[in-house]
């Protein structure tokens, strides 16, 4: 679901960073007066939650990948503000460091993954849980599987309107070249199925280890106690260990092919047969360690690195911004909802 570089013009990058500027604003405002110091350390530990989910690529059949995102399991244990903010992090950190999404597409993977998804997948997990209050699990999981296909769709309407806007003097689309009749069956496909099941997985399976295991963070507690603490980062432990896991998914997710790879990307049955000059042209950005690989370590090892390098980024991050807080008193755990 991370939009490359290119895929969408630089006008609709830059309204999908002005949409996300009052989000961006609000999100830090929020985690600012509502998420404790002592709590906010967590939060990396949040964000590194999503930027390790979003490594292990699941198989589509066609060739394909997709993965899981976590933003629903954030927004229900933070809330979907704290979420947003964490996410968005780890989405700079992944493009910047990783190359794992556009810089310039950096606001519309914000939108869609950061914004959509916490932000849908948290109301209709509040939804469900007043209908089924002993049921928070399984409020969660249905909840990220409507926040991760709602996700989807928007990525699915920015792609496929940039053939419908920008196109060569010839009426070759300039980016994107994709219509709306292909990219919304092509992006809902993974995610109504397979991807969308990870996600729902992905939340159950982690707030259900984290209820039983670190209940301070789920009850959200300002106070977490040391044993709570092992518990999170020993999770955080072993999903860095099993990253290699995605790299046994071949093939790319759809939407991500490179400039040099398009023009013979089958797409609906046929060849794209040209690569679009925005695309071939456009911006570029090499980033430190391209696809999590490190140049001169085997696949395994630099994918391993790069989940160490990119989580530690993210809880150290976090932690940097706790010691700029004061202390909290009187923490209202019901002012992150």
């Amino acid at each position: 679901m991370h939009i490359p570089e290119n895929y969408l013009s630089p006008e609709t990058c830059a309204v999908m960073t002005l949409a996300m500027a009052p989000a961006w604003y609000m999100a830090v405002a929020k985690v600012k007066k509502e998420i404790p110091k002592e709590r906010l350390p967590l939060l990396g530990v949040g964000a590194a939650f999503a930027f390790l989910a979003m490594m292990f690529n699941i198989p589509l059949p066609g060739g394909t990948t997709g993965h899981a995102v976590g933003g629903t399991l954030l927004a229900v244990l933070f809330g979907p503000w704290a979420a947003c903010l964490a996410i968005s992090v780890a989405l700079l950190v992944q493009a910047v460091f990783f190359g794992d999404g556009g810089i310039l597409a950096f606001g519309a993977n914000c939108f869609n993954m950061a914004f959509v998804l916490p932000f849908a997948g948290y109301g209709i997990y509040s939804l469900v849980k007043k209908l089924m209050p002993a049921h928070a699990i399984a409020a969660a999981g249905i909840g990220a599987y409507v926040g991760i296909n709602g996700a989807a769709f928007c990525a699915a309407v920015e792609f496929g309107v940039q053939p419908l806007l920008f196109q060569d003097a010839a009426g070759q689309a300039l980016y994107c070249p994709y219509p709306l009749s292909v990219s919304i069956p092509a992006m809902m496909l993974g995610h109504l199925t397979l991807f969308g099941l990870a996600e729902v997985v992905f939340t159950t399976a982690v707030l259900g280890y984290l209820t039983k295991t670190a209940p301070d963070v789920v009850r959200g507690t300002a106070h977490v106690a040391t044993k709570t603490s092992r518990a999170v980062y020993a999770l955080v432990a072993l999903l860095i260990v099993g990253t290699p896991l995605g790299l046994l998914a071949e093939g790319t997710a759809w939407g991500e092919w490179g400039a040099d790879e398009i023009a013979e990307t089958t797409a609906s049955g046929a060849a794209l047969g040209y690569t679009p000059q925005g695309m071939e042209t456009g911006f570029s950005f090499d980033a430190l360690f391209p696809d999590y690989a490190v140049e001169g370590m085997p696949d395994v090892t630099g994918y391993v690195l790069s989940a160490i390098l990119g989580a530690a980024m993210l809880i150290i991050a976090f932690k940097v911004l706790a010691s700029f807080k004061k202390k909290t008193t009187n923490y209202d755990v019901s002012a992150e909802n």
